[in-house]
């Protein structure tokens, strides 16, 4: 099956955009299991269902090798109203697949029609339908319930569409790819009263206009300045008139980092800052740091597979694209294998075009050379020499990313 193969193209458009008119969120995905389910019942593929929640792994083993490969798919959706007027537009008020998973999950479906397809390999391949990926406890869930136990993998992939870089052209990185992200909550407590008494109260919300100018310090005042950061506050909610100050102020937001040791420091001046500000005003603030997610690293070995995956189906591979700051939960599975998380381009993001906005969408054109990828690598995978000791960064016990000596085959502890 070749990738002008316009029959299997439209194919994967069908299933690509039904996909998007029945969007489900985090830990909701019980429609969309049963429409994987479907298909991978039609293609003769055994699976296993209701992996952590709705998760499913499929397995394709051929024999003649005991080595075996997992590919992973996130498969959930957002809390966006989407913006887009199109056939298949999101059939469910306040719910749309803004970030491409559509697309993973249809490219990951394709994959297993090829290599269910073709004799040319042996081995196990396990194809991982994740759910959960937006509120990051998809792949805890996942793992907590025996993904790695259950399946052998000796190295798992992923990939990312990813708006802005030109259509069907493929980015892979060495080391990190996604951050640790992970959102932090601060409450300040002050006195009520009437907006024309001003002294009377404890005003929570000059306070909190402190705060947000004090908080774009952290970063800049706080870390090394070769070590990439980000502090964003993303929520504000106080008071519910216009004469009266409240008694409180939420302020909510994330932070971003590849180091999770500096993830601390700035959880440390977050506090800091909080309470001082809070000291100077009389009132009280209450600060809640998550731990923070895990940083998605490729290993080098598999990042080389990766990309040789990405020049044999005639991808144009790019080696110098800077990684993001956006965080993802592969990050927990690439810690316990190595393995390699890569790029397709989207093409243009255009007005409104990038990830998690309510105009965005998941560019068809592309599905064929995804799902090609994932094929290819896992073939490549299977047939790959014996990488022997593979040195890759990944957070050690006290956190710090690390160059570490790690065979193939080894779990991590977290």
């Amino acid at each position: 099956m070749q990738m002008h193969d316009q029959t299997f193209a439209a194919q994967l458009t069908e299933w690509r955009r039904y996909l998007h008119a029945h969007p489900e969120l985090s830990f909701e995905e019980a429609e969309t299991a049963r429409f994987i389910a479907a298909r991978l019942t039609e293609m003769g593929i055994p699976f296993e269902s209701g992996i952590g929640g709705h998760g499913i792994v499929a397995t394709i083993a051929r024999p003649g090798s005991n080595r075996s490969v997992g590919l992973r798919a996130d498969m959930d959706a957002l809390p966006i109203e989407e913006a887009n007027d199109v056939a298949y537009r999101s059939t469910k008020p306040g719910v749309m697949h803004a970030c491409g998973h559509d697309g993973h999950t249809t490219a990951l479906l394709g994959a297993a029609k090829l290599l269910a397809d073709d004799p040319d390999w042996s081995g196990a391949v396990h194809l991982i339908f994740q759910p959960a990926e937006e509120k990051g406890g998809g792949a805890k869930a996942m793992l907590a319930d025996g993904l790695l136990e259950r399946f052998s993998m000796d190295r798992v992939f992923a990939l990312h569409n990813w708006p802005g870089l030109p259509a069907g052209e493929i980015a892979v990185h060495s080391g990190p790819v996604f951050a640790a992200g992970g959102p932090f909550y601060i409450t300040l407590h002050g006195v009520a009263g009437h907006a024309a008494a001003p002294h009377l109260t404890k005003d929570t919300i000059v306070a909190a206009g402190h705060l947000l100018v004090a908080l774009q310090t952290v970063v800049s005042r706080n870390v090394n300045p070769l070590n990439p950061a980000v502090v964003t506050v993303g929520k504000i909610s106080g008071g519910t008139v216009t004469n009266q100050i409240p008694e409180r102020v939420e302020i909510a937001g994330t932070i971003r980092t590849y180091d999770l040791t500096v993830r601390r420091e700035i959880a440390d001046a977050i506090h800091r800052v909080s309470d001082g500000i809070a000291a100077t005003y009389g009132i009280r603030a209450e600060v809640n740091v998550s731990p923070g997610g895990q940083v998605s690293i490729n290993a080098p070995g598999e990042t080389e597979i990766a990309a040789s995956a990405a020049a044999a189906i005639g991808a144009v591979v790019h080696r110098d694209i800077p990684p993001t700051m956006g965080g993802d939960d592969m990050g927990y599975i690439l810690a316990k294998r190595p393995g390699a998380y890569i790029w397709i381009g989207n093409g243009p993001a255009l007005r409104d075009g990038e990830l998690h906005n309510p105009r965005y969408d998941f560019n068809d054109e592309i599905l064929p050379t995804a799902t090609h990828w994932f094929a290819e690598v896992a073939k490549r995978s299977l047939d790959a020499e014996d990488l022997g000791p593979t040195s890759y960064l990944r957070p050690s016990s006290d956190d710090r990313l690390v160059l570490e000596q790690q065979t193939p085959l080894g779990c991590q502890e977290d």
